[in-house]
């Protein structure tokens, strides 16, 4: 059961409060992740002042026993939360009630240890490089207007030719153009890196900036919407779908998958994993070591199909 804040218990509420601030200020959380953060943490307490009846200070937090975690957790199952989701709202939660402890004295051990549920890791779904080229040769024909089409395609090849995130396409000004070798792209947390420009990327861009009908001042968005103003990504997605059905692709092909297609394509063709960590702006290795999952996992395709088994 999630709680709105104001319904909380006025100790727990001003300590996740702090908690989340924290989470902001020190830590670069992104909004939509501290937001997340506070649902999860929020429903938690929540859960809690309704299963012990009521609420008390914060103290009472730092001595939770195991059991109460997990009737938490159960519940959490029984209202249809997948295990996915119940994973990342223990590990907020965790995170939470460590953070009193190192504040405030307490012993969170039993809960630190509980485990969370199991669930497969999905794999990011790529294309093949035919594919990836076609899907952006196909986005480029589906708009009338010449300017538009020029404009989605130039949005596909950067994030095929880029590895970037729609949302770091999308969120270029126009004092980007024309595209230098290199860009400088803020992504999750805010973290900068440094990403290489490739020439069809570049000429791409630069050709929808000849035909765009709008004045592309340096300190406005570089891609636009019909009347101007900053570019929908649900217009990309939409054009992505209607291309990957021409082209019989699968639903996986989306926008996003354009960005897990450059990093599986780097690394096939002998890119490091440090590397394509750098460029695609992941705090984690483990979160790049899925590529290797892919990687494998299509190479033992070709090696099934060259040899099939008796």
């Amino acid at each position: 059961m999630q709680a709105p804040l104001t319904l909380l218990a006025p100790a727990w509420s001003e300590a996740m409060t702090r908690w989340l601030d924290q989470r902001r200020a020190l830590d670069g959380a992104a909004a939509k992740t501290v937001e997340a953060y506070r649902r999860d943490v929020a429903g938690f307490l929540g859960f809690l002042a309704q299963h012990r009846g009521g609420a008390d200070g914060v103290h009472t937090l730092t001595d939770l026993p195991a059991t109460d975690l997990r009737s938490w957790m159960a519940a959490e199952r029984a209202r249809g939360l997948s295990a996915r989701s119940l994973a990342r709202s223990l590990s907020a939660v965790k995170g939470f009630l460590s953070w009193i402890a190192d504040r405030d004295g307490g012993d969170v051990t039993a809960v630190l240890q509980a485990r969370g549920p199991k669930y497969r890791r999905r794999l990011p779904r790529p294309v093949s490089v035919e594919a990836a080229t076609n899907l952006i040769d196909m986005v480029g024909e589906q708009a009338r207007d010449p300017w538009v089409a020029a404009r989605d395609e130039a949005v596909v090849t950067l994030l095929y030719g880029c590895g970037l995130r729609i949302s770091e396409a999308l969120s270029l000004t126009a004092a980007a153009h024309p595209l230098p070798e290199v860009l400088r792209i803020t992504g999750k947390g805010g973290k900068e890196r440094i990403v290489p420009v490739l020439p069809a990327a570049r000429e791409a861009v630069a050709r929808y900036a000849r035909l765009c009908p709008f004045d592309l001042a340096p300190n406005e968005p570089l891609f636009r919407g019909a009347r101007g103003g900053g570019l929908n990504p649900r217009l990309i997605q939409s054009v992505m779908e209607k291309a990957r059905m021409q082209l019989g692709l699968p639903a996986t092909a989306t926008p996003h998958a354009m960005r897990h297609s450059f990093a599986t394509h780097l690394l096939s063709a002998g890119g490091d994993l440090r590397a394509i960590q750098e460029l695609l702006g992941h705090a984690s290795l483990s979160t790049t070591q899925a590529y290797t999952a892919v990687d494998a996992a299509r190479l033992m395709e070709v090696y099934e199909k060259a040899h099939p088994r008796a």
